[in-house]
């Protein structure tokens, strides 16, 4: 689990302030921190091409250019007038070595991006984005220095970016590197240090990168139990009943004692689940809103979720449902409420009544889970996405290991079933939604099969794989 900011700045200034620690020597770690990428994954002499801004990402870039020089064949390339100090500073002592600037963007085996860093506040220019249509299009590995050229400082993008296949971000993690827009461009994302441990660099922050090292899966490691040690779960499985029948099999599948398909009318499910049409009265924990539609009775509703103790997943129907709704003024439940960004929206009207578009939602996705989290603090909102958001409590978590395989119908119905069954073990929602995600984007890595192909079904399957993989 690592920490993420929103900004850096103050980061950078008490290095200044309080390690002594020049700006220069920062740098010097930053490019030092990009050149061992390059060392470590190509061979010397390959050929490196360096865009260099007029700022400091520049100087970063010039820096790194410097430190290459000789080993491999550095191209560096920089566009217009150098404007910062660093920049110029940077640049004369690569002119001491005999490194020369190219005049035209040439092909290369690695090209680094370090026009603009984070912060980039403003449209770029037409040359500017001329330059990023001829980086995109050479064939090459690609690195952004910070943050890809065309990422704006909140994490939107501007008409077009940088494509970066790695992303080598300065002193500590950024939380515009997660917006979903950015996930496309940013490429894997990695941290260097800048001269002091991140320990003494980051101080305080209430945001964290979730790291597959994070996953703690329900093993059982106690001999003596039997079924009812391990909770029983309880899924509500309405219209469309397959939704409910998959995150029963997930919920099943992740450990759950017992596993209940609570239905209107007889469904068929795999022999392993049971069904009947009441909540049983040993039940540990509850899921509601897969496939609901408007099966059950206002009285069904009142009497087995809104009046009851238990912990409880609300997932996709539920947020059109006002009467579902009302759970989340209960502050002495565990709850945890899964919507997708579009049933954010209808969550976010119902509530409030501010109309918003998904677009509005996307756009500053970290914005809204704390504004749900000023209202509910007390609940854990789980905002789906290329990163999932899960905020309780001040406290945001990032899961960025998501990928397009879990892009098709029934994933968000086998995460439902993660949590319920972790819910129903005893975790608390928090910890339950962080497992539960870890797991969910886990298994869909796992996965062998074409990239568009995994089914909800190949999901659990590769749940129940998941901790032979982690110890293999």
């Amino acid at each position: 689990m690592q920490k993420v900011f929103e900004s850096c700045y103050t980061l950078d200034r008490r290095c200044y302030e309080t390690y002594g620690l020049s700006e220069d020597i920062l740098m010097e770690h930053a490019s030092a921190g990009m050149a061992n990428y390059i060392r470590k994954h190509f061979p010397l002499g390959a050929s490196v091409l360096v865009v260099a801004g007029t700022g400091n990402n520049g100087a970063d870039g010039i820096a790194l250019a410097r430190q290459l020089h000789g080993d491999y064949e550095i191209k560096l390339y920089i566009p217009f007038e150098l404007h910062s100090a660093m920049a110029k500073v940077q640049l004369e002592r690569a002119s001491f070595l005999g490194l020369k600037t190219v005049d035209i963007l040439p092909s290369a085996d690695v090209v680094v991006d370090a026009l603009f860093g984070a912060g980039l506040n403003r449209n770029l220019d037409e040359n500017t984005q001329h330059i990023l249509h001829q980086l995109n299009a050479i064939k090459a590995h690609k690195i952004a220095c910070d943050i890809p050229t065309g990422v704006g400082e909140t994490g939107i993008l501007m008409p077009i970016a940088f494509h970066a296949d790695v992303t080598i971000c300065m002193g500590a993690y950024k939380e515009a590197l997660f917006l979903d827009a950015s996930k496309d461009v940013v490429g894997e994302v990695l941290r260097v240090d800048l001269g002091v441990s991140s320990l003494f660099y980051e101080g305080q922050s209430q945001t964290c990168l979730l790291e597959r090292s994070d996953l703690k899966l329900p093993s059982r490691t106690q001999q003596s139990t039997h079924k009812g040690s391990f909770g029983h779960a309880a899924v509500f499985s309405g219209e469309k009943e397959g939704a409910g029948i998959i995150s029963g099999m997930a919920a099943a599948t992740f450990g759950a004692g017992l596993t209940t398909l609570v239905v209107h009318e007889k469904v068929t499910p795999p022999p392993y689940l049971m069904h009947t049409t009441v909540v049983p009265d040993n039940a540990s924990a509850l899921a509601i809103g897969m496939g609901l539609g408007c099966h059950f009775e206002s009285e069904f509703i009142q009497k087995y979720v809104v009046k009851s103790h238990l912990p409880i997943v609300l997932d996709a129907d539920s947020f059109y449902n006002k009467e579902i709704l009302s759970v989340l003024e209960q502050k002495d439940r565990e709850i945890v409420i899964t919507p997708h960004p579009k049933e954010f929206v209808v969550l976010w009207k119902i509530l409030t009544g501010e109309q918003l578009t998904v677009t509005q939602v996307q756009n500053k996705r970290f914005e809204m889970v704390r504004m749900f989290n000023a209202k509910y603090p007390h609940i854990t909102l789980l905002l789906k996405g290329a990163n999932t958001l899960i905020m309780q409590e001040e406290r945001l978590y990032i899961n960025a290991l998501g990928c397009s395989k879990l892009s098709k119908g029934g994933s968000g119905d086998v995460l439902s079933g993660l949590i319920v069954s972790l819910l129903a073990q005893g975790y608390t929602a928090l910890d339950a939604a962080i497992q539960g995600s870890l797991a969910l984007v886990m298994a869909a890595e796992q996965f062998e099969g074409s990239s568009y192909a995994m089914l909800p079904t190949d999901l659990v399957e590769e749940v129940g794989k998941l901790e032979c993989a982690v110890k293999g």
